[in-house]
């Protein structure tokens, strides 16, 4: 990426010389305009974000992607370096909640900036999150084969191959009678698991490199350098345009969605209607999981804009569930995270059952997939059980 980006420390040719402490006398003086508390709050938020993906930026420029195969060719050469795989989750990270602090806090921007600056936002990060989640499903999908199976015969992983987390789980000490079926088919299906979704990694990480070099993602770059020195604030806001309100707006989004959902049946231990749409041959999406994914966004967004209104910036370990901060509410952490393992199991099950369409595969493999797929929806509701019965709780302040 040899293309120059614009430093935050340069001057714009938008800048002023008005006297310090100007603006936020003309903006308490201004009819309709917000609180120079609330724009200065969200303006020094979206700086620090926009700071930190300059920072990843710079971070995956000095590791360097030359390990990585040549970019366009759909394969890759060795395996990704610590580096650039960091810098690529610091990248998502802050492009995320750039994006999401953009949709919740417009009305106190730039319309025309936010709404074109938005979308590249959510581009960016979900292209980079494409590989991670491929990675992070193959593993976990070999992992529940391993247990179900209780059977080591998987397919030796090239170096490099293994996933971010390595897991270690023990086989037991006796196999039941009834899982010598699955332990047949168990190796053949974790062979054409690792087959598909490696295929699948390899052409997300040329994707993801071939987008970092792309002139879409430095006119990105460029905006979000400009936007780590001067945030294009609106000039006239409504009264009710405040950061509480809008924040308080998208909590209540989040209420309306989560009031919409099927807790009633997410707290039974077996819903069997889950597993007869993936079982059928219609390769769509499982119908009931499109309402819990969004609950998953509206909570994330909800999440930022607490983060926009305490001043916090809460660690994220794993580039995508939120880490623990000293502050934050442990119902909506403990809610994240079973909406995070929901959305895992969800796509793990949809992975097994589109290998289990494979075209001449053999009995025992595809009685392995579909015992895989049933187990992973077995997730799916435990996820939705844990959801709602932490959400149903008062919330708890951590001191």
């Amino acid at each position: 990426m040899a293309q120059r980006h614009l430093d935050p420390t340069e001057p714009t040719a938008t800048a002023t010389t008005a006297p310090p402490g100007a603006a936020a006398a003309a903006a308490a003086a201004a009819p309709g305009r917000a609180a120079p508390a609330d724009t200065e709050a969200l303006a020094g938020y979206l700086r620090a974000q926009a700071t930190e993906f300059l920072r990843a930026l710079r971070l995956h420029r000095e590791t360097g992607t030359s390990t990585h195969g040549p970019q366009g060719t759909g394969t890759a050469k060795a395996p990704p370096p610590a580096g650039p795989v960091d810098a690529a989750r610091l990248l998502r990270r802050a492009a995320r909640r750039l994006s999401g602090t953009l949709h919740t806090f417009q009305p106190l921007l730039d319309a025309d900036w936010a709404e074109a600056m938005r979308p590249e936002l959510a581009w960016l990060s979900g292209t980079l999150a494409l590989e991670h989640a491929y990675a992070s499903r193959l593993e976990r999908l070999l992992e529940a084969l391993h247990r179900l199976s209780g059977s080591s015969a998987f397919p030796a992983r090239q170096p490099g191959r293994a996933a971010t987390v390595a897991v270690t789980v023990p086989a037991p000490q006796q196999s039941p009678p009834d899982r010598g079926s699955l332990t047949v088919g168990a190796a053949k299906a974790g062979a054409l698991l690792d087959r598909q979704l490696t295929l699948a990694r390899t052409r997300a990480h040329s994707t993801a490199l071939q987008a970092l070099g792309s002139s879409r993602f430095h006119a990105v770059a460029d905006k979000v350098a400009l936007l780590a020195s001067e945030v294009p604030l609106r000039r006239t806001t409504a009264p009710t345009a405040g950061l509480r309100p809008l924040a308080a707006a998208a909590e209540g989004r989040l209420t309306d969605a989560v009031a919409a959902l099927p807790l009633v049946t997410a707290g039974n231990p077996y819903n069997a209607q889950a597993l007869i749409h993936g079982l059928s041959p219609d390769p769509a999406p499982h119908p009931q999981d499109a309402q819990w994914h969004q609950v998953r966004l509206l909570l994330r967004l909800h999440r930022y804009a607490l983060e926009v209104l305490r001043g916090e910036d809460p660690a994220d370990p794993d580039g995508d569930a939120e880490g623990p901060v000293a502050s934050q509410d442990i119902r909506l952490l403990a809610a994240g995270e079973a909406l995070n393992r929901h959305r895992d199991a969800s796509e793990a099950a949809a992975a097994a059952a589109q290998a289990a369409r494979t075209p001449r595969i053999a009995p025992a493999t595809a009685y392995a997939l579909g015992v895989l797929h049933a187990d992973q929806r077995h997730e799916v509701e435990a996820a939705r059980y844990a959801f709602q019965h932490s959400w149903r709780k008062e919330p708890i302040r951590l001191p």
